[in-house]
């Protein structure tokens, strides 16, 4: 049959006029670049990065199924239960067996709910039709850049950034620019975004409190920010994902508050979702807020691509967001204490740098004084001491590692003690992992 295949010529029998595609027989191969391949793929599926955070996460997983004694301090996931209300909306679903297609920008339910949350935490009053409902918040926001995005136009965010940005960007054909503060910090300025902006530039992200740093911008920066979107005609894109955990009495800043132009002729755009401040994110859910004509592309394109969220965990986010919302303060207050205890331990580190957290699940200390290269000091410290950290050059900022603090306590501080035994010098010599005993063979 191969053969046969493989003989068929480019025009049908009785019609020599009209072309048809060749059939090629299975295990078609071609030569490319004095090489021969067997699966072509994109130029695009070749050049986008895999999420680093993704792949540890897979790492920790398989080793811990062989055994090993990892600490994960790389993950971006709350050990807390979701909220009862919330498995009590789905299992009820569930229950009925009908589980069906939605509308491609999210059930009536889910839509209210976000309208209502909107309401009572940004005190913006918006509409059913200035919504959608997507498979989590980073679907909201790669969704949004198909909508707005042309090839080669530009968006711009500060660095550090959280590591799916660049890759998203590319995705939609646009082009990443990160801007990096002179002075080093996690704070570029508006002058220095500013000037990062050309004819290109179609949108800027900005996220806060930042993943990875827990840094949190200003209220006169967001207001800034704002303006200078308005002005220059530039989509503004505020990933409030975890505007909710932040600390020590702080609140993030509302950017609706800085908003001179009504919502329809507006480019601001809010996103969020239920998967850090309920700790939901299996659920997959998240949301777009915006004028309606970008609603309506959105929804447009999320139909083609997905046809719309999970009907179970659309009604999931349903009972989260109208259902008891202590589980919020509970995780927040959990967070305070933990970022608390690993900022002490860190403080005691000789030579390494810290800011200590605004909010988010994450600190990124500066290791550059044991080791600058981070992916290098990561891959030290999950061969050495079994300790899983994200290398900071994916966030756009070399020497840092990202650590997390959404675990246990006893990850923070076992883990933290593992990395000092490892980079300390002056550390005995012998470690013991349960039963197992590590002895220091290297400087």
């Amino acid at each position: 049959m191969g053969s046969l295949l493989a003989q068929l010529t480019r025009f049908e029998v009785g019609r020599a006029k009209r072309p048809v595609a060749i059939v090629q027989p299975l295990g078609f191969e071609h030569a490319q670049g004095g090489k021969v391949n067997t699966m072509s793929l994109s130029q695009l599926a070749r050049t986008i990065k895999e999420s680093a955070t993704l792949k540890l996460n897979e790492t920790a997983a398989q080793l811990r199924e062989k055994g090993e004694p990892i600490i994960h301090l790389g993950g971006g996931e709350p050990k807390t239960k979701a909220p009862i209300d919330a498995i009590i909306n789905c299992v009820a679903l569930l229950n009925t067996g009908e589980i069906r297609y939605t509308a491609p920008d999210g059930i009536p339910a889910l839509k209210k709910a976000i309208i209502r949350y909107t309401e009572e935490h940004y005190k913006k009053i918006v509409h059913a039709d200035n919504v959608i409902a997507s498979g989590g918040a980073k679907q909201a926001l790669m969704v949004l850049l198909h909508a707005i995005l042309d090839p080669k136009e530009e968006v711009i965010f500060p660095a550090p950034y959280w590591v799916s940005y660049p890759e998203m960007v590319k995705l939609a054909g646009g082009v990443p620019v990160p801007v990096t503060a002179e002075d080093g910090t996690f704070f570029p300025t508006v002058k220095e975004i500013a000037d990062a902006v050309g004819s290109y530039t179609k949108a800027i992200i900005l996220n806060s409190p930042n993943n990875p740093s827990g840094a949190m911008y200003s209220k006169d920066f967001i207001q800034e920010m704002v303006e200078f979107c308005e002005k220059k005609s530039i989509y503004l894109i505020m990933d409030d994902i975890y505007n909710r955990l932040v600390f020590d009495g702080k609140t993030a800043a509302n950017c609706y508050e800085f908003a001179q132009q009504p919502l329809e002729e507006s480019k601001l755009v809010v996103i969020n979702g239920v998967s850090k401040m309920y700790a939901m994110t299996g659920f997959r859910i998240g949301w777009a807020i915006a004028n309606k004509h970008v609603m309506e592309a959105m929804a447009t394109i999320q139909s083609q691509q997905t046809s719309g969220p999970s009907a179970p965990a659309q009604w999931a986010a349903v009972g989260a967001l109208n259902g008891v919302q202590a589980p919020i303060e509970s995780l927040r207050i959990m967070l305070e204490n933990n970022r608390n205890v690993m900022v002490d331990r860190l403080k005691a580190f000789d030579g390494v740098k810290i800011h200590p957290p605004d909010g988010t699940f994450y600190c990124f200390p500066d290791f550059s004084a044991y080791m600058k290269d981070s992916q290098k000091l990561a891959n030290f410290l999950l061969d050495k001491v079994r300790v899983v950290a994200v290398p900071g050059k994916e966030f756009g900022f070399e020497g840092h590692l990202r650590l997390s603090y959404c675990g246990t306590i006893r990850d923070i501080t076992e883990g933290l003690d593992r990395i000092k035994w490892a980079l300390d010098p002056n550390s005995a010599n012998e470690l013991y992992l349960g039963d197992r005993k590590l002895v220091r063979d290297w400087q």
